[in-house]
Parts: structure tokens; C-alpha cells; sequence
């Protein structure tokens, strides 16, 4: 046999025997445990399934300056960017794993230099001898006869899946994150000015029962309970102030950065656009989130690794060899009659492991029925938070309507009861119950119109809208 069939032998026995097939039981995907169509009911939102898929989310989101913060914190949130590190530290991980259907080859060369003296020379004469050898070495390669390492590779595959699944989760929750900071922020804005606007009219409204007290057309009583109201404007303007600053704060560490003014919000807005619900049935439109399809991808990399636990029982065959030449001189180290090879095959089969294959056999099927609970579990609550979003959004808009009626009717009676006050035909005290009734009711009012926008916010983020993921970022 010659050389160079010698040097080919490995390669081919590598060849005919990796056809190997994979011991992990079969997949399939499980039925969804929910029902097979939304709750129905007055509370729950009547939007026509008339979309193929929900919108990008900036066709979604309407409003120029809320698009733009967002865009910022896609570019800069951390936490964002953590979840973009992770993917990738995983899909190295899944190569490493691919790397081991092929042998790795090794280049060395090395010489060897002795001197061995007279008196252990065999000649009576000190002899100094040297060696000169180079090799191209394959370290231990297993053959994968029983599918061991194509279930290891399959499950790295499903766990780097798994983990870019994670991370559109982690985006579509930082998208509604933002936009929810957004509109609290314009909410307190609106509350901020409308605590300016109230303390201004307590002020005035102080100042002139001071000057009826001192022309004794009043009581203390009725001073001080104006003296109160005005306290309470104060310590209301204080806490908006509070709360459009931590509102700032809360905006500029979900962008990464800060956030130009010019981008805030000034009001209360809806800022997108209804009818965002998708054709088909619950469980096909769940499929869309992506901690649903992460928890799949889950379930499928607990499933392959049974195979490589299956596989254990079953012999391994590796194999190890290398090919070089070796002189005594290193200009002869390449010539005719040098070459220098050895393969050394070897089999292990398992005959006692003490238990130690059944019971890792036992782990891995343990761990895949956790992740099919998992999955079940996060459908389960991906259809519960689907029903919510609907019964909000089924609701929120006809409790909108009655507090800007509430809010028109308070205002109107504050109105009257302040001119019937100024005519002496109504007491102090009816003036300011009303008062604190329209204070209440404008209150009311903005956190109505946040509440009408965030819905459709909400509706929009558990339904996996915004989960997409732009590749060059």
C-alpha cells in the first residue's frame, strides 16, 4: 500500500461511517391548552380579525417624536444590548458544538537534540545525535454512529434559538416600556399644568377671603378651610413636579441616553392606531410571541438532548493518527523514504456505569417534560394576558367617555357654585366640595386618556407586535 493511499485511508473510513441518525424521539408540536377562540362578552373588545399580521411597529405607533425616542432606545438601551450579547455568546456556543461533526487537524514540528557522552556511549566515543520530525495530527474524533453529537449540536441549535427569541421578547418589552413611559409623561405634564393652573386660582381665591376676613365679612372657619384648599394645591403641584422628573429620568434609562425636549410630550395622546388584531384562531396568533416560540425552542433542545442521553448506552469509536516525516538532519527532514504515519482506532462500550446512562437517561426526560409544562404554561398565560388586553380595550374607551363627562359636568358646577359664592348665595363650604369634585374629575380624566392609549399599547406588545429585529443593528 502506498503512501499516499495511506494518508487517504482515514479520511474515507471518516466518510463511509458518519452516516449516523440521531436517537432523540420524534417532535411534535403540542396542542395549545386553550380554548379555541377569544372570550366573548360586554367587557371584552369587538375589533374585526381582519389583518393578516399585526403592523410593524412604526406604522403602529403614529407619532413622530415617540418613533424617534424609540428608535433611541433600540440603539442604546442596555439592557437591549446585554440581550443582543447573549445571542450572540450562544451562537458561538451552537459552533462549537457544529465543530465536532469534523476532525481537527493540528500542524507541529519539533526537533530533538541529545549528547551522550563517552562513558554511556555504546562506541567508547561521545555521540551527539539529532532529530527532526513534522507531523499533521487529527486528535481524537469520534465517529457518530449513534447520533450522540448531532443531538448535542441539535439541542445547542435550539438553546442559540431560543436565546434570539429572548432577545425580540426583550424588544418588543422595552418598545411598549417606552412608549408607556411616554405617555406617563405627558400625562403628569398635563397634571403639572393643571396644578399650576389650580394653585393660581387657590392663591387668588385665598387672597381674597383673607381680605373679606379682615373686613370681618367672614369667619375664621371659612378662612382657614380656604387657607386648607390652598395647601393642598401646593403639596398637589409638588407631587406632579415629582413625577414629571422621575417621569424624565425613567424615559432617558429605557433610550440610553438623553432625550431631547423637543421629543417629550407635552399632553396626553393616542398615539396608534386600532384594529391591530390579527386573523385565526388563539393559538395560531400566540405562536407570534416570542417567549412562546422561545419556550418551543426550549421544549425542542430538552428533546434532542434525550438522544445524546440515549446514545451513552451505546458504543463510542474514536479515532486518533497522524502523518509527517523524521530525519536526523533537517535538510533531509521532506525526503524519499522519511514519511511516517501511525491510526490508532479504538471502541469503548459501556458495560457498568453504576447507573449513571439510566439516570442521565432519566434527567434529560425529566427536563424535557419541564420544558412542555413551560411551554403550556407560557401559552396558558400569553392567552390570559390576550383576554385582559381585550377586556381593557373592550372597556376603556367607554370609561374614557364618562370621565370627560364627569370632567364637563364638575367643571360646569364648579362654574356655578363659584358665582352663587360671589353672590352670597351659596356657602363656602359648597364651593369647595365642588371644587375638590372638579379637581378630582380632571384627574380622573388624564389618567383616562393614558389609560386609552396605553391600552392599545398593551394590546399591541402581548399579541408580539414590535418583537421584530433589525439584523444590522
Amino acid at each position: 500500500m502506498t503512501a499516499t493511499k495511506l494518508k487517504v485511508l482515514p479520511l474515507a473510513l471518516c466518510l463511509a461511517l458518519t452516516g449516523c441518525v440521531s436517537m432523540s424521539p420524534t417532535y411534535e408540536r403540542p396542542e395549545a391548552p386553550v380554548a379555541g377562540e377569544w372570550p366573548q362578552g360586554e367587557a371584552y373588545a369587538k375589533a374585526a380579525l381582519n389583518q393578516e399580521a399585526l403592523p410593524d411597529w412604526k406604522t403602529y405607533y403614529t407619532d413622530a417624536r415617540l418613533r424617534e425616542v424609540i428608535e433611541l432606545a433600540l440603539a442604546n438601551n442596555r439592557d437591549l444590548r446585554v440581550a443582543l450579547l447573549n445571542v450572540e455568546k450562544v451562537r458561538q456556543a451552537y459552533n462549537v458544538e457544529r465543530s465536532h461533526f469534523l476532525p481537527s487537524l493540528s500542524g507541529a514540528a519539533s526537533g530533538a537534540h541529545t549528547r551522550t557522552p563517552a562513558t554511556l556511549s555504546t562506541t567508547g566515543r561521545t555521540v551527539v545525535s539529532h532529530t527532526y520530525t513534522a507531523n499533521l495530527a487529527m486528535a481524537s474524533y469520534e465517529l457518530d454512529l449513534f447520533g450522540r453529537i448531532k443531538s448535542l449540536s441539535d439541542q445547542a441549535l435550539n438553546e442559540y434559538l431560543a436565546t434570539r427569541e429572548a432577545r425580540r421578547a426583550a424588544q418588543a418589552s422595552m418598545i411598549a416600556e417606552t412608549a408607556n413611559a411616554w405617555l406617563s409623561l405627558g400625562a403628569d405634564e398635563a397634571l403639572l399644568r393643571f396644578s399650576r393652573e389650580n394653585l393660581a386660582t387657590q392663591e387668588k381665591t385665598y387672597s381674597l377671603m383673607k381680605n373679606s376676613y379682615d373686613a370681618g365679612g367672614i369667619s375664621l372657619l371659612e378662612l382657614n378651610q380656604a387657607r386648607t384648599a390652598l395647601a393642598q394645591a401646593k403639596a398637589s403641584l409638588n407631587a406632579a413636579q415629582r413625577a414629571v422628573a422621575q417621569d424624565k429620568n425613567a424615559l432617558t434609562l429605557l433610550a440610553g441616553t438623553s432625550v431631547d425636549p423637543k421629543l417629550l410630550p407635552s399632553d396626553v395622546s393616542v398615539v396608534t392606531l386600532k384594529g391591530s388584531l390579527p386573523k385565526g384562531a388563539p393559538s395560531e396568533v400566540l405562536l407570534n410571541r416570542p417567549d412562546i416560540a422561545r419556550a418551543e425552542f426550549s421544549l425542542k433542545a430538552a428533546n434532542a438532548n434525550i438522544g445524546a442521553a440515549r446514545a451513552n448506552f451505546f458504543p463510542r469509536i474514536t479515532l486518533v493518527g497522524n502523518y509527517g516525516s523524521g530525519s536526523r538532519e533537517l535538510r533531509d527532514l521532506f525526503d524519499a523514504g522519511t514519511n511516517a504515519w501511525s491510526f490508532t482506532p479504538s471502541v469503548s462500550l459501556p458495560i457498568f456505569t453504576g447507573g449513571a446512562n439510566l439516570a442521565t437517561l432519566r434527567v434529560s426526560e425529566a427536563n424535557r417534560d419541564i420544558a412542555l409544562a413551560n411551554y403550556e404554561k407560557a401559552i396558558q398565560s400569553a392567552f390570559r394576558e390576550v383576554a385582559d388586553a381585550l377586556a381593557l380595550e373592550g372597556t376603556v374607551e367607554d370609561s374614557l367617555k364618562a370621565y370627560e363627562e364627569l370632567a364637563k359636568s364638575a367643571s360646569e358646577a364648579y362654574r356655578l357654585a363659584n358665582i352663587r359664592y360671589r353672590e352670597g348665595a351659596e356657602s363656602l363650604l359648597v364651593l369647595l366640595d365642588t371644587q375638590r369634585s372638579y379637581i378630582s374629575a380632571r384627574t380622573g380624566l388624564v389618567a383616562a386618556q393614558q389609560a386609552r392609549a396605553a391600552s392599545l399599547v398593551g394590546l399591541y406588545r402581548v399579541l408580539g407586535g414590535g418583537a421584530g429585529i433589525d439584523e444590522e443593528r
